[in-house]
């Protein structure tokens, strides 16, 4: 496994963590802001394929998303942000996806992070310290959670001022060119037992290293790399939760419900992409199947299906305006599996429909096909979904 070093500057990389980028200042009435993305993802479809090749992350893409101040898009206008709502972003994020999978993905993961803090400062929990910086610089953060769950991963030990912070995070996705890690980890508590810790790391931080292992089937170019936190310093100031290890808890109702219909509209575009290329090249065929309509009638349904539960995710956040609870989580996690089997369904349906011409990369289906899978990651995968959710009602039939 090669190293990246901290900071990372990838090969031919046009952007730097920190770099600044001249921005457009201005911001978008809502149809604006969903043409815009229109506008972007023509120019980010073009570099999709050798990117994807090449497994390199999509950094030009990310020089002209700092231009136009997207990284700010849920920050509010008071702040200095583009003011967009949870919904507009996801529906753009949604239609970036069509151009580019990767780039809309990596990007759902910072749009994410920022929404929960969105949702703290409307809600008089904090957050606006976060929305102000990334705001002013742009910053973009990483989450390293894809992995840990309840029980998150890795150790801490009690020093003077703070913690030190051994761990291994993987996926991150972004992290080759972020500038905060938001990650946890667990800590024994001499009094309290297991717990777990959470709080921002730096980038720069002594200790912290991006590894050079995103080389996988799909979303080759978010740059998902592993990460390493070897004696890394954590102040006791940094960390802004302590909850009990392996126990449901109230912070995941609020970020599972803020941040998973972020993430799976990025594959509901992924499935429109691939349905609208099956039925343009179904339309052009002179001779075709006797069967075809069927086939395109089955992946119209599965789509339907997909778009439906993706709607209703971005429904239950409701521009973050909803309290956290353990029904909304079960609730979002549950349509993000049919979300998922939906999507995985419709691009297997298209790649059906255009039959062997599927197979080949210039084509561009197999790309589509290859970067619908990751979707089975995040979470919670369906099993795991199953038994949370099944646990959840058996505590509480009146929720079914």
């Amino acid at each position: 496994m090669n190293t990246i070093p901290n900071n990372p500057i990838m090969k031919n990389s046009v952007l730097t963590p920190n770099q600044e980028v001249p921005s457009i200042e201005k911001t978008y009435s809502t149809e604006a802001f969903l043409a815009l993305v229109h506008e972007l993802g023509k120019e980010f479809e073009k570099r999709a394929a050798q990117h994807d090749q090449n497994d390199q992350f999509v950094d030009q893409n990310y020089v002209v998303l700092k231009r136009y101040r997207i990284f700010t898009a849920l920050i509010p206008t008071q702040f200095g942000g583009l003011g967009q709502s949870h919904s507009d972003v996801a529906n753009f994020l949604r239609t970036l996806a069509q151009y580019c999978g990767s780039t809309a993905l990596a990007l759902s993961m910072h749009q994410h992070l920022v929404g929960v803090n969105v949702w703290k400062h409307l809600n008089g929990k904090g957050g606006e310290a976060v929305l102000q910086r990334v705001a002013k610089e742009q910053i973009i953060l990483v989450s390293t959670g894809a992995r840990d769950w309840l029980d998150s991963n890795g150790e801490m030990r009690k020093v003077k001022g703070g913690y030190i912070l051994n761990a291994y995070k993987a996926f991150a996705s972004q992290s080759i060119i972020g500038d905060v890690f938001v990650t946890s980890a667990p800590y024994h508590d001499p009094e309290k037992g297991p717990v777990v810790l959470h709080f921002p790391v730096p980038a720069s931080a002594e200790g912290v290293t991006v590894k050079d292992s995103w080389y996988t089937l799909g979303m080759r170019s978010t740059g998902s790399h592993g990460v390493e936190f070897k004696e890394v310093f954590v102040p006791e100031s940094a960390v802004g939760l302590e909850r009990p290890q392996g126990e449901p808890h109230m912070v995941y109702n609020l970020v599972l419900t803020v941040a998973m219909p972020l993430i799976m509209a990025v594959y509901t575009g992924i499935a429109e992409a691939a349905a609208q290329k099956a039925l343009g090249t179904a339309r052009a065929r002179k001779q075709s199947a006797t069967y075809l309509p069927q086939l395109i009638g089955e992946m119209n349904n599965l789509l339907v299906n997909a778009r439906v539960m993706f709607q209703d995710m971005v429904r239950i956040c409701n521009d973050f305006d909803f309290t956290p609870s353990f029904e909304g989580a079960h609730g979002t996690l549950s349509r993000k599996v049919m979300v998922t089997k939906s999507v995985i369904g419709t691009v297997e349906k298209a790649m059906e429909i255009v039959g062997g011409q599927g197979f080949f990369r210039a084509y561009g289906m197999e790309r589509l096909f290859r970067d619908i899978q990751a979707s089975h990651y995040h979470p919670l995968p369906e099993k795991e979904q199953q038994q949370f959710t099944g646990c959840y009602l058996l505590k509480d039939a009146s929720s079914i």
